[in-house]
């Protein structure tokens, strides 16, 4: 294991990340049991959801990660890619869209984690909030504390983390659909047909083609540790073509062994993925194995939280570091975890996450925040896929050990669709809830207020960036 001196700061940089751990730290961010379920309901047609995700964005956003990241694998993620292209308020507006989008996001993803513990222990506890807050925060600080500990522990964690809470449990499900389909047992689903695999397409399921197209965000998430990557220019796009063959292996057979198993009607009932699984294990005959399953998953959306929580905090240092926000935004530990960054997301998080449990009033200003992170998300997508396209105008000349295929034309395909179908997924993003009480007007005002409020701070922050800022080249100011 090599161990180098970053130019930048002077901390230890080791090169512990090789293509199973690149590729894992994408498959903890995007593989999302909990999704299972909600996309079980259209049956057959979840085939041509997927499908239709994977070309629009999936795909897309994975051949556009491997040439970026194989370009330009100087750390930093999407803001190293984004300020190639577009300059530091491009890419400082991207990375901290991803990163800001985070902190209305981790509430929800906690309370998964809290509701699905329950069903180890009483699900009954998952209407106690404080049982909910005190597991949330639990989980929240806990993985904050293992960033703490810098790469080395972070890729431990989520490698044994991903896989068994994750890729097991995916698998589980799929081995016994598969026995289900042998058993002779009554399948739920009708015979297969393409047209029954074709998604309908109308005013009602407009707000989940922005759901699907970002089903699969967070395939970027590997660029934010180029700096710790053994070879980045041959493990990263390896690591992005297996990563997406275990995400849509994965998520495709786990979704399609509930929907045969499983009533619409049912799945539509439940509230939570743990209810679904609890179905399924009892019809097959298996009802010991759902406390285990609960804390596997568990587990997993842990591990996803991890994956999310690292990711823009080490990028979001970086861009401190280059002297692009106040000192208290770069200190890192003797570890290179950018403590001060984890330590302000984890207190805000914390805060949300108090409001969401303790304050039910205050439903409809979440769901107005939570349409803003796909807001947000998108913008960051927009950003990339441009980011790729330019650059092969901009800096041609750049080494890419991994090119999209096709020459320009190939490019403009690849980024095109990405751009459209992240654009059109803003715009769906914006179409307000059935159970959203206020005006249409309202609802899209305050979606893109709130928007630009969380986008603009960058520029803010460029606009009175002070030369203090800057760390010399020693490493001390």
């Amino acid at each position: 294991m090599s161990e180098e001196v970053g130019e930048e700061n002077g901390l230890p940089s080791k090169k512990v990340l090789g293509l199973f751990a690149l590729a894992m730290i994408n498959v903890a961010a995007v593989l999302s049991i909990r999704n299972f379920p909600s996309m079980a309901v259209y049956g057959w047609s979840c085939i041509g959801w997927y499908i239709l995700g994977a070309v629009m964005f999936l795909i897309p956003i994975s051949l556009a990660g491997a040439e970026l990241a194989t370009g330009w694998p100087q750390g930093g993620g999407v803001y190293a890619w984004v300020k190639q292209a577009f300059g530091e308020k491009g890419g400082f507006t991207a990375l901290f869209c991803e990163w800001s989008n985070n902190l209305v996001w981790f509430p929800t993803v906690l309370s998964f984690i809290a509701s699905t513990l329950a069903f180890a222990l009483t699900p009954a506890l998952a209407n106690n909030p404080w049982y909910m807050f005190s597991v949330m925060m639990i989980a929240f600080w806990g993985t904050t504390a293992i960033a703490y500990f810098g790469e080395e522990a972070s890729t431990k964690f989520g490698n044994v983390g991903v896989i068994l809470g994750s890729i097991i449990p995916a698998i589980l499900i799929i081995l016994l659909g598969l026995w289900w389909m042998g058993s002779g047992a009554a399948l739920v689903l009708p015979p297969l047909t393409f047209a029954a695999m074709v998604p309908v397409i109308n005013v009602s399921t407009l707000p989940f083609f922005a759901t699907i197209i970002l089903l699969f965000a967070g395939m970027e998430m590997a660029g934010f540790h180029a700096l710790e990557t053994k070879n980045p220019q041959k493990d990263f796009p390896r690591a992005m073509a297996l990563s997406a063959v275990i995400i849509v292996v994965c998520t495709v057979l786990a979704t399609l062994a509930i929907a045969m198993v499983i009533p619409a009607n049912q799945l539509n009932l439940a509230s939570g993925v743990m209810q679904a699984i609890e179905y399924f294990f009892k019809a097959a005959g298996v009802p010991w194995l759902v406390g285990p399953m609960a804390v596997l998953i568990t587990l997993g959306g842990v591990v996803s939280l991890a994956a999310w929580l690292i990711g823009p905090a080490k990028g979001l240092g970086i861009v401190a570091e280059e002297g692009n926000m106040p000192p208290l935004f770069d200190r890192t530990n003797k570890y290179g975890a950018p403590v001060a960054v984890l330590v302000i997301q984890a207190v805000i998080g914390s805060i949300i996450s108090l409001l969401y449990v303790f304050l039910p009033s205050v439903n409809q200003a979440y769901w107005i925040l939570s349409a803003m992170t796909v807001e947000l998300l998108c913008i960051v997508y927009v950003l990339v896929f441009a980011s790729v396209i330019k650059l092969r105008y901009s800096q041609p000349n750049t080494p890419r050990p991994f090119k999209i295929p096709g020459g320009m034309a190939g490019i403009w395909l690849v980024g095109g669709l990405g751009m459209f179908g992240t654009i059109f997924a803003f715009i769906v993003g914006l179409m307000p809830p059935s159970y959203f009480t206020t005006s249409p007007h309202t609802y899209v005002g305050s979606v893109l207020l709130g928007t630009f409020l969380l986008a603009v701070p960058p520029l803010v922050f460029l606009k009175f960036k002070k030369a203090s800022w800057l760390k010399p080249a020693g490493g001390v100011r």
